[in-house]
């Protein structure tokens, strides 16, 4: 079981490939933009749809506010590009294949669901500041509303 982070602790590096095979760093924001990272289970099921509809709807919002959103989960960068194709999403997908993203934010967690246990990503969001500092880790997160949510807390740091 990998840590739980917690806000006010400097954010983990990552690297990882987005929707179109490009390197994406944590560091090519630094000192420019807030990063919103969320984590999600699947592309196309209906949770992450409406999280990444929701998202995309407030994408100018954001923009506005100085801040990118970077969903990430364990599908593949084909997989991202259909998904971001079908919805007409405005979010870069990192495709963490891997999982070393994942463990690395302490997503990748063990659930029990009707006395089953699986490892699975659970849904969670991380703003990083432009220093690279975490301002919010928020684990198990409800998909509805919380892009809103998220903006609210991202003007409140640029307030």
């Amino acid at each position: 079981m990998s840590k739980l982070l917690e806000k006010n602790q400097e954010a983990p590096f990552f690297r990882a490939v987005n929707q179109h095979n490009q390197l994406l760093y944590l560091s090519d924001y630094k000192g420019e933009k807030n990063v919103v990272l969320y984590f999600y289970p699947k592309d196309d099921t209906p949770g992450c749809t409406i999280e990444a509809n929701d998202f995309t709807a407030l994408a100018k919002e954001f923009a506005a506010e100085n801040t990118v959103i970077i969903g990430v989960s364990k599908d593949d960068c084909a997989s991202h590009r259909a998904f971001i194709d079908k919805y007409g999403l405005d979010v870069q997908l990192l495709a963490d294949t891997s999982g070393e993203l994942c463990e690395s934010y302490g997503v990748w967690q063990e659930v029990e669901k009707d006395g089953v246990k699986k490892w699975k990503i659970v849904r969670s969001t991380f703003i990083i500041n432009k220093q690279g500092i975490l301002e919010e880790a928020q684990y198990g997160v409800n998909p509805e509303g919380h892009a809103q949510a998220v903006l609210e807390l991202v003007k409140a740091l640029n307030a």
